[in-house]
């Protein structure tokens, strides 16, 4: 007799009495009340009952926003500031122009000005078209100029 057959008819065999305590003698089923008569749920959930603490929860972008936002208020190395850039940037979607302002003040603050030159060239890769980056050199045009960030097409324009 091979092994695995062994093992199909020792798995089937019954347990020897002796290893079994005496008051357990008899095998009882239990009971389909004591289940519950449909321990699974066959409908989906409605928006108004996710709970935004659930892991399966999706963020609106409203919540993505505050969430990285008060993320890089609280950057206090590069490389919790790389790291909260690259899993803002992951997600299917362009970051406001309030997460990036947060990401520009916490590159300041860490003193890396290469992560900032970064930061736009990640919008640039982001974004559909040329209008768009744009429009958001346009909205943070104020906050490069207050950090003194220069664009990578400013530094090098050969490389156009």
């Amino acid at each position: 007799m091979s092994s695995a057959s062994f093992l199909r008819v020792a798995m089937r065999a019954r347990p020897l009495a002796f290893l079994r305590s005496p008051a357990t003698t008899r095998w009882a089923p239990v009971a389909s009340s004591s289940l519950g008569s449909n321990t699974f749920s066959t409908s989906a959930r409605r928006a108004a009952d996710k709970d935004p603490h659930d892991p399966h929860h999706e963020e609106s972008f409203e919540e993505f926003t505050a969430r990285y936002e008060k993320e890089f208020d609280g950057v206090q190395d590069v490389f919790e500031l790389q790291r909260n850039l690259n899993n803002a940037f992951a997600y299917d979607l362009v970051p406001s122009p309030s997460v990036i302002t947060a990401a520009l003040r916490a590159a300041r603050r860490v003193n890396d000005f290469p992560t900032a030159v970064r930061v736009f060239e990640g919008i640039k890769a982001k974004v559909e078209n040329r209008s768009q980056y744009d429009e958001y050199l346009k909205e943070l045009e104020p906050i490069r100029e207050e950090l003194g960030i220069i664009l990578k097409e400013v530094m090098y324009p050969e490389q156009q």
